[in-house]
């Protein structure tokens, strides 16, 4: 299995940029994560910053494609927060949200993590075909019936998390049970909620047809997140997968 693989993060309309992302291979292994920082200009930087530094150390050093590696090195995340908490005071306020997603290319399979609301998407044929549910108020409203998802586009409501790392009481992650089987063709996108509000399933899916590369797909996205011109853009981020068989690489 060959994985292409490519990260885009912009600050959208705010004065600074509260994400992080990034991705790295080790013996035919695959990490990559996703952050969104709370707490402030410097908190949430800084949060999303060590988030997605401590999970990536963590897999270098275990490389492995298990849930329990996925829990543990979210929750080695979530620890690596509390640390810096009580360090410096001016950070107590300090949270992330958290999204992990492991390849291993050999033997072509996937494990993917969450904590708060930034999301992983898995696309087969073209369609989605799994996604992350988010730890908010909202997704409750949505998975109970009361709302749909495009009710809470864009309302405020749908940023009010009921998990995060930086918790004093450590969050449960949200991990897939078994491992994932991937073949060619798949496609992941891990994101944060200000591309995700952004940009509708739909379009996704649709840029993920055109789309010649990862890259060329996380471009296409943005332009739909720039060309709708909000005045309060979040800040949005996204990693981008592609699996292929290699033939012709």
């Amino acid at each position: 299995m060959q994985l292409s693989v490519t990260a885009l993060s912009r600050p959208g309309s705010r004065a600074s940029n509260e994400d992080a992302c990034g991705f790295l291979s080790s013996e035919g292994f695959c990490f990559c994560v996703v952050a969104d920082g709370a707490g402030g200009h410097i908190g949430g930087a800084t949060a999303s910053k060590i988030a997605v530094r401590r999970v990536l150390t963590w897999f270098r050093d275990h490389p492995s494609c298990e849930p329990q590696a996925m829990q543990e090195a979210i929750l080695a995340a979530n620890h690596a927060l509390l640390v810096e908490q009580r360090r410096d005071a001016g950070l107590a306020d300090m949270r992330s949200t958290v999204v992990a997603l492991v390849i291993d290319s050999q033997q072509g399979i996937a494990v993917w993590g969450h904590v708060g609301d930034s999301r992983l998407y898995a696309f087969r044929d073209g369609a989605s075909i799994q996604r992350t549910r988010d730890h908010s108020l909202a997704q409750q409203l949505i998975d109970t019936g009361y709302v749909t998802d495009e009710d809470l586009r864009g309302s405020f409501q749908r940023a009010r998390l009921y998990a995060a790392l930086g918790e004093s009481d450590p969050p449960v992650p949200a991990v897939n049970d078994t491992p994932f089987p991937i073949r060619a063709g798949d496609a992941f996108l891990l994101c944060t909620d200000g591309w995700w509000d952004s940009v509708e399933l739909d379009a996704i899916e649709r840029s993920l047809a055109q789309a010649e590369s990862a890259d060329d797909w996380l471009r296409t996205m943005e332009r739909e997140i720039i060309e709708r011109h909000l005045p309060a853009q979040d800040n949005y981020s996204a990693l981008a997968v592609w699996c292929s068989d290699g033939l012709g690489a």
